[in-house]
């Protein structure tokens, strides 16, 4: 991972494009009256819409200082940052709400002026997003941050902490080298020490100041000593009713790319690893041997790339969305307006992304000698591929599926069932995804001999999240090549639905280290993140153990994990893959919400304008690109993941709707 570099206080283009120009990882704008850096919400939207029009990666942070609901919820609506930073006296409480309200990550700043203050930070781990180390202001000062004045950066010396934290106050391009070397966190933010005057910015002192960042950033990754040394949470192993097996400790360490990974234990960060019951653990060995064997094996990808090219249909097509992007502009300012395309694995045999993974986990367990299959599902998505891969390669197949999801995706079931498969109804729990995995777990332990468990998404215990990865990855690759055969170029963003995240991963994957290329994952808000109805573990869980990785959950104050809801079975499920945790906190991808309604409402848009039903997953993604596309310009180029079709879905949106079938 590489060290985030954040420039805060920009008030110009020139500046911002300076900033930009210089490879800062992240630019703010400041909403406090009392500061000479303060800007309007017209000033700031302008901003922001540059930053995003250039083509940069850089995220957009907004500062407030104890601001109200409504001051956030005009800079939300005005300015669409990436981040909030809070940088008053805002309670752990207050920052969870904020979080909790606007469903964006938080950043909260904390003063620093002698080691009795880091006494603080342990309240707003698991609360905050990140922390933003700041030299404490004096007594009397009229502002927060943002005075020029360090403090004593040895304090920081071993620090952990659980969350990615950055380091302010009286910085400058003459001692941020030294603030790394003593204190190295994970980004530095810079405000005052690149000014020639108060709130005035100069271009050149903010390309010294990167410049000297970067470069004691490389004296260290080439010394061997730059890493993030926050530790993760003690494993929970959260009510999934199996015991866990102690997994390693970790110290996240910095990679050099952002498609590096996972290590060897399968940790991304501090997310991942490996937390199963002892019966399993020789599977599991024996599986990461298998995949290890097979990717270096000439028969086995000639085999998938068959498969995948005579049998699933691929390529599917990058479809340019006319009708529909120009809908979105008709609505947005002059020369906005994104141009939309659909990547349409709906298309693939049997109707969604689910199937690239099916095809080469099915493959795996053939070459394991494994004759009985074992599946959990939620939409039916998953549940259909491996029934049908069964099927094609006369396997038995089993698959766990909740019995609230049985009865809203009646047709999957019935695919199912005339495909050969065993539909297990599971009555635990909430009756839903969450429930379906456990089941599956349970029956793995059980039968250990003969069954491969075929998991469905970026989750589990490593090998599974990279493994689903590598195989979904084909989305990503063959965009790529589409992209630049159609347009010429990458596009300038991404975006896809995340429940697990399957197939947002394997649209993402292969852009991570193109810098230009803005990463979006929609989440399901449910009936909103306030009601606590919703399934965003992103933004409204913390980090703890379950399915046997460590990742982002909902949990209550116990540990225990917390139902999910959502419109979408498929979104369903109180966690995300630990890849997705990782770029979460990194900062490399945004992840944002969607609520029911919202997907519901973009379900019937796409459908009367461009003739495709898309299923109600990635329909949250498609109601986040109503929102977003027209405050884009209209060069830039989005693609959205078209994930699934929606004919599962028929009988439940027309129930929802009042419609009879």
């Amino acid at each position: 991972m590489s060290l985030e570099i954040k420039i805060c206080g920009l008030s110009t283009l020139e500046t911002l494009d300076a900033a930009l120009g210089a490879g800062a990882d992240m630019v703010g704008v400041v909403f406090f009256a009392p500061s000479p850096r303060n800007v309007d919400l017209a000033t700031a939207r302008r901003l922001a819409g540059h930053a995003r029009g250039v083509g940069a990666h850089a995220r957009v942070a907004a500062l407030t200082v104890d601001a109200e609901d409504e001051a956030l919820a005009a800079i939300v609506e005005a300015v669409r940052p990436d981040l909030l930073q809070l940088h008053g006296r805002e309670t752990p409480e207050r920052v969870a709400a904020v979080r909790a309200r606007f469903g964006l990550p938080v950043m909260k700043a904390v003063g620093i002026a002698t080691r009795a203050d880091l006494g603080r930070l342990g309240a707003y781990e698991g609360v905050a997003d990140r922390l933003l180390l700041d030299a404490k202001a004096p007594k009397g000062a009229a502002l927060p941050g943002g005075n020029g004045v360090p403090f004593d950066w040895a304090l920081l010396s071993g620090l952990e902490l659980r969350v990615p934290y950055m380091l302010s106050g009286g910085l400058d391009p003459s001692n941020v080298g030294a603030a790394l070397r003593l204190a190295r966190p994970s980004g530095v933010d810079v405000s005052s020490g690149v000014e020639s005057a108060p709130g005035l910015k100069d271009p050149a002192r903010i390309e010294a100041f990167i410049r000297a960042a970067r470069a004691a950033e490389s004296e260290a990754r080439e010394a061997g000593t730059h890493e993030i040394t926050g530790r993760p949470a003690d494993p929970n192993p959260a009510g999934d009713g199996l015991p866990s097996q102690p997994d390693e400790p970790c110290v996240v360490t910095v990679l050099n790319s952002f498609r590096t990974g996972p290590d060897e234990n399968g940790h991304f960060g501090i997310f991942g690893g490996r937390f199963v019951a002892e019966t399993l653990m020789p599977l599991i060995l024996d599986l990461q041997k298998a995949y290890e064997e097979a990717k270096a094996d000439p028969a086995y990808k000639a085999e998938m790339d068959a498969g995948l090219k005579h049998y699933v249909g691929r390529p599917s097509p990058l479809y340019y969305a006319e009708r529909f992007t120009e809908h979105l502009r008709a609505g947005a300012g002059e020369g906005l307006g994104a141009k939309v395309y659909f990547k349409r694995e709906e298309l693939n045999h049997t109707g969604s992304h689910k199937v690239n993974n099916v095809l080469g986990q099915i493959l795996l367990a053939r070459r394991m000698g494994k004759e009985r299959i074992i599946a959990e599902t939620g939409a039916g998505q998953h549940g259909v591929a491996t029934a049908t891969l069964c099927a094609r390669y006369g396997l038995k197949c089993v698959v766990y599926m909740g019995a609230l999801d049985v009865a809203r995706q009646a047709p999957n079931v019935f695919r199912m069932k005339m495909l050969g498969a065993e539909v297990v109804p599971v009555e635990a729990g909430a009756k839903t995804l969450k429930d379906a995995m456990n089941e599956a777990l349970r029956d793995w332990v059980t039968n250990v001999h003969d069954t491969f468990y075929c998991i469905g998404t970026v989750a589990g215990p490593h090998p599974y999240p990279a493994m689903v990865r590598d195989f979904q990855s084909v989305i990503g690759n063959e965009t790529r090549e589409q992209m630049m055969e159609a347009e010429g170029r990458l596009p300038d963003s991404l975006i896809a639905c995340i429940g697990g995240g399957s197939n947002a991963m394997g649209l993402f994957h292969p852009f991570l280290d193109d810098p230009s290329v803005k990463i979006w994952g929609v989440e399901a808000a449910g009936h909103g993140i306030p009601s606590g109805e919703h399934a965003a573990s992103l933004t409204g869980g913390r980090p703890g153990v379950l399915h046997g990785n460590r990742t982002y959950l909902l949990m209550d104050d116990d540990g225990q994990i917390i139902e999910a809801h959502s419109i979408s079975a498929g979104l369903d499920y109180p966690g995300i893959g630990p890849e997705h945790a990782w770029l979460h906190d990194t900062g490399r991808a945004t992840y944002i919400s969607a609520t029911d309604k919202e997907a519901l409402a973009a379900f019937q848009l796409v459908s009367k304008l461009e003739g495709i039903i898309p299923a109600l997953e990635p329909a949250h993604a498609l109601a986040k690109v109503i929102e977003l596309a027209p405050t884009l310009p209209r060069e830039h180029l989005m693609v959205v993941n078209l994930s699934g079709r929606g004919d599962k879905d028929i009988p439940q949106v027309a129930e929802i709707l009042g419609t009879k079938i």
